[in-house]
């Protein structure tokens, strides 16, 4: 009779100190920057979860929120990329059925997550992301050209990895699945982009009703970061067609140093 209150008035805690109008208007903004970021690159998770923790939201329900702002941001930027053209939805739609299953397990570890390396981890993953990436020269192709992918079968076995890592924590998964479509599959960046947020979208329905099954999230918080995510994730997609490979690398690679180095020297997170 104790313990199931408990576990309530923490969470009401959190829930007071969200609704709080100053905090909502906050999380905008950083929905917008984290939207952004995360169709260009990755690692907006990185902006977005540490704030609803600042706010006091536990880590595992931040970490379960923040899927409400990806899927709106997702569904922003798929709409986007659709719009200018780029809708190869019959590769886009066969790797995210093999990172939805990836991802219901990932988010059903993910309720349950807590360890002190996860820094590292990520740190660790992005650097070997960022080696992979500079392995394979920018394609000369344009954004209006297309690219033919190659290694489908290893492309879509990484998939389900890649989903079960999404499924987890989705903080740096977008470093992932560029590596995988574009050192891997050899798809030029814009269209990596476009496949990218694709599979997020697909996956993330899965996660987020687990977390959502398992967890009370916040959703004022969330509802308030998808409406930044979704500016900010149009945004991406519009900014990654218009100015091309070129752009998405350079603002791929800031990205991961800055977070490398944040990761490994500056955050408790």
């Amino acid at each position: 009779m104790t313990a199931t209150p408990s576990r309530r008035s923490n969470l009401n805690s959190a829930n007071g100190l969200i609704l709080q109008t100053s905090h909502i208007l906050l999380l905008v903004p950083i929905g917008v920057v984290a939207g952004y970021l995360n169709v260009m690159a990755g690692g907006g998770s990185l902006l977005t979860v540490p704030a609803l923790i600042f706010m006091g939201v536990p880590g595992h329900i931040a970490n379960g929120t923040n899927r409400i702002a990806i899927l709106a941001q997702n569904i922003t930027a798929v709409s986007a990329f659709y719009k200018r053209g780029f809708h190869d939805f019959k590769l886009g739609l066969s790797l995210a059925a093999c990172a939805v299953p990836g991802g219901i397990l990932g988010a059903w570890l993910g309720v349950q997550l807590q360890g002190v390396w996860f820094n590292r981890i990520l740190a660790a993953v992005m650097v070997l992301v960022m080696l992979m990436m500079a392995g394979r020269k920018p394609a000369k192709n344009t954004a209006s050209e297309s690219s033919s992918p190659t290694r489908l079968l290893p492309g879509h076995v990484l998939m389900f990895f890649a989903g079960i890592y999404g499924g987890v924590i989705q903080i740096g998964v977008g470093f992932i699945l560029m590596s995988i479509l574009y050192r891997v599959m050899g798809i030029d960046l814009v269209r990596v982009n476009m496949y990218k947020v694709l599979i997020v979208l697909c996956y993330t329905i899965a996660a987020l009703a687990v977390f959502a099954s398992q967890l009370e999230l916040v959703w004022i918080a969330g509802i308030a970061l998808a409406i930044g995510n979704s500016i900010g994730g149009w945004l991406g997609a519009h900014w990654s067609i218009s100015k091309g490979e070129s752009a998405i690398r350079r603002v791929l690679n800031v990205v991961l140093v800055v977070l490398i180095v944040k990761l490994l020297f500056f955050s408790e997170i």
